[in-house]
């Protein structure tokens, strides 16, 4: 995700096999430094555990909800208010290349890339069990084919891992985790649940003519010309 280079001077440094964990916090006038660790996913999602205390349940933050929950006083500006450490020295957020995955997301986001060409909803990512060793595996929904790929996977009932066309996927590979299944590919929260931006009822990225199920024939029977 970042280069040994970009990181060498952020203090805390931790990898993980799908993210990077540094040392973070957010000071409030009043109550002083809130301390916390932040996750960068390169998916652009951001979580923080709060360590402002040592019985502190706060988990799984976004960084808006850390600034808040440390008490800042001038919240809403958590990118200038969450800081981490960099040679010593506390450094904003949006000075720090931690920020490139999520300003990439927010930018795709922001042109509207992500919705169809009629302005429909874009599609989250879904899973499917595979067959032959009961275990969930995640579909990225981003484009025609891949809509197409797991149509076609849903509609299998005898799918299996290995019939995963990019993605070289085995039985005996893990599941994801629980608290990574969560994350689904909302522009809006990263563990929403469905909503008006990530849930698409039909459009013409993930319906197809040339299918026979009733779905998509019924979509291509009531689509306008």
């Amino acid at each position: 995700m970042f280069s040994d280079e970009e990181l060498r001077e952020v203090s805390g440094v931790k990898r993980v096999q799908d993210y990077v964990e540094v040392t973070c916090g957010c000071t409030s006038h009043t109550y002083g430094d809130a301390v916390g660790r932040l996750r960068v996913f390169i998916n652009g999602y951001l979580e923080i555990t709060c360590q402002c205390t040592p019985g502190c349940q706060e988990d799984k933050l976004t960084p808006a909800a850390f600034e808040k929950h440390s008490g800042r006083e001038t919240a809403r500006k958590w990118k200038n208010n969450v800081w981490v450490i960099v040679n010593g020295d506390k450094v904003s957020l949006y000075k720090t290349v931690l920020l490139k995955y999520y300003n990439q997301v927010s930018k795709t986001a922001n042109n509207g890339s992500h919705r169809s060409q009629n302005g429909r909803s874009c599609h989250r990512d879904e899973f499917v069990r595979c067959t032959k060793c009961n275990k969930e595996r995640r579909f990225r929904l981003r484009t025609k084919e891949e809509c197409r790929i797991h149509h076609d996977a849903l509609a299998d009932g005898n799918w299996k891992c290995a019939d995963l066309p990019y993605d070289k996927i085995r039985c005996d590979d893990e599941e994801e985790r629980g608290s990574r299944r969560v994350y689904r590919g909302c522009t809006r929260a990263p563990t929403c649940k469905g909503c008006t931006t990530c849930v698409c009822f039909g459009c013409e990225i993930c319906r197809f003519s040339d299918c026979s199920c009733q779905t998509c024939t019924d979509f291509t029977r009531n689509a306008k010309p």
